[in-house]
């Protein structure tokens, strides 16, 4: 199985001046900038030429992500290893359900031993 970095969750004080700060300054392309509700915000940055893009926002956990090509296969694969890993979720309505959702939209979860987190998410096409 491969597993492929593409996100790093980064914490910021104020989205709007960071998105500004890595769009405008340092140059990365804003790729996504989206909410659900009043308490979730997703703005997706990537610096130019990179296959990992960095992740600001609200309602949003500070962590790194994986994409692979079957998150069911993947999941099977490190609970096997001993990695205490969550089931298979998908968001629906601005919530968490549990089992795979559409393309993008099928992911789950890991901490490590110091408690840093980790989503693997399912990429379509890979």
């Amino acid at each position: 199985m491969d597993y492929k970095l593409e996100v790093v969750v980064i914490p910021v004080s104020d989205v709007d001046k960071a998105k500004q700060f890595y769009s405008e300054k340092v140059g990365f392309n804003v790729d996504v900038d989206n909410t659900m509700g009043n308490d979730f915000r997703n703005v997706q940055l990537t610096p130019h030429g990179s296959a990992c893009s960095v992740t600001i926002g609200t309602g949003l956990t500070p962590g790194l992500q994986l994409v692979v090509a079957d998150a069911e296969a993947a999941r099977n694969e490190l609970v096997g290893r001993g990695v205490d890993a969550s089931k298979i979720q998908h968001v629906e309505d601005g919530a968490w359900k549990d089992g795979p959702g559409g393309p993008w939209n099928t992911f789950f979860f890991f901490k490590d031993p110091d408690g840093n987190n980790w989503a693997v998410q399912e990429k379509p096409g890979m």
